[in-house]
């Protein structure tokens, strides 16, 4: 029970991150009447265009982070991104502040040393062989053990920043660079992954709920680069595949706790499911449930952590998402192409309001429903290819 959002008694939500995630997350709030509060490290973020308040600031910086909560006194705090001080959400959760889905879980997640060591050595999930390294010949050692190829990741990124795939032993200078350059925090501590030869990469959303847990149809991916390109709802999977992707699934949001959203990434492989990361938060290739599902990633994750219960979910109709990203940096930049590709039948487009264009930073998504994910995946991939960053002279 709560009042309106500017009453004496308002509902208040506070997310750590702006993005295009955080605005669909935002939104479901304020459908049920919640105080929206949006924090990132820059101006005119896509969240703070809808929320009810915005604040600018490095969410790196404890102090200055636990002085806005301590100020705002949000019912719950939402972190979105990884670039945030766990340490200080450890300390106001101690306080009686209320972190989603604990901040625990936060400071685990946001690192992936972390979740990777409670997934692979506490709970004995199956994932890629893996080295940590502190400097360029640690990580030369790492691929010379582990064997080229090898995947090179920072321990704290998103959209795959910093993210290489080292085929050889002469490539790691190369993937050092690239690891430490698009690391999200000052850090040039870095994994080193074995290769995974798998049949397809997956999204299991994972709804942890007063209900208890339940999961959303698999959900397929492409990666270029690390990042999102395409996604599609329902991935072809037998019963025992998805029997085992539960399982895995369900072990790891146990370990975590709270409530929530979470997005496991899996491998599937000849030899079974593999565990690759998990994120306790709305998963960017979930994009598609907002044409797919009765309720998108977003709503349910917004239900699941105000305490609301979640007992099912509904898949409505086979979809697909593709996304348009920018191939330059600046902020004179146009959308263009919307109307024709509205044209395409069962199509919607998300243009997420980004300020400023970086190479590769993704700008919109193009979202198609259909009788069959075949032909979804081609009219969002169609979608996608006719709306265009265009930048006038």
């Amino acid at each position: 029970m709560w009042g309106a959002p500017f009453s004496e008694k308002p509902k208040k939500m506070l997310l750590l991150g702006s993005g295009e995630l955080g605005k669909e997350v935002i939104i479901e709030a304020q459908r049920l009447g919640v105080k929206t509060i949006a924090v990132d490290r820059y101006a005119h973020a896509p969240a703070m265009q809808v929320a009810h308040e915005h604040h600018v600031m490095d969410m790196l910086d404890g102090e200055a982070l636990k002085r806005l909560i301590r100020s705002e006194r949000p019912d719950v705090i939402v972190p979105e991104i990884e670039a945030i001080a766990t340490e200080a959400l450890l300390e106001l959760e101690v306080e009686g502040f209320h972190v989603v889905p604990t901040a625990m879980a936060a400071r685990l997640t946001m690192d992936r040393e972390g979740i990777r060591r409670l997934a692979a050595e506490e709970l004995g999930l199956p994932t890629a062989a893996y080295r940590f390294a502190n400097s360029f010949e640690e990580l030369e050692a790492a691929v010379k053990e582990l064997g080229a190829p090898c995947i090179v990741k920072p321990l704290m990124s998103s959209s795959g920043k910093g993210q290489s795939v080292c085929r050889t032993v002469e490539d790691a200078r190369a993937s050092w660079t690239a690891a430490v350059e698009g690391a999200r925090a000052k850090t040039t501590r870095v994994i080193v992954e074995s290769f995974v030869p798998f049949e397809s990469e997956i999204t299991l959303l994972t709804v942890r709920s007063v209900s208890g847990t339940v999961f959303c149809p698999p959900i397929g991916h492409i990666q270029k680069d690390g990042d999102y390109v395409e996604s599609w709802q329902p991935h072809l999977m037998s019963e025992a595949q998805l029997h085992e992707a539960e399982e895995i699934a369900r072990k790891v949001t146990d370990a975590l706790g709270g409530y929530g959203l979470f997005g496991v990434e899996l491998f599937v492989t000849a030899q079974g499911i593999v565990f690759s990361e998990v994120s306790p938060r709305p998963h960017d290739t979930g994009m598609v449930t907002m044409v797919t599902q009765d309720l998108s990633e977003f709503a349910l994750h917004v239900r699941a952590i105000l305490g609301f219960p979640v007992n099912e979910v509904h898949l409505l109709t086979p979809g697909a998402s593709a996304t348009l990203k920018a191939d330059r940096e600046g902020e004179t930049f146009m959308i263009s192409g919307l109307a024709e590709a509205l044209e395409i039948p069962r199509t919607q487009v998300r243009v997420f309001g980004k300020p400023v264009c970086k190479p590769g930073r993704r700008m919109a998504v193009a979202l198609s429903a259909s009788e069959n994910v075949e032909t979804a995946r081609l009219h969002a991939k169609k979608a996608a290819s006719i709306i265009k960053v265009e930048w006038p002279e």
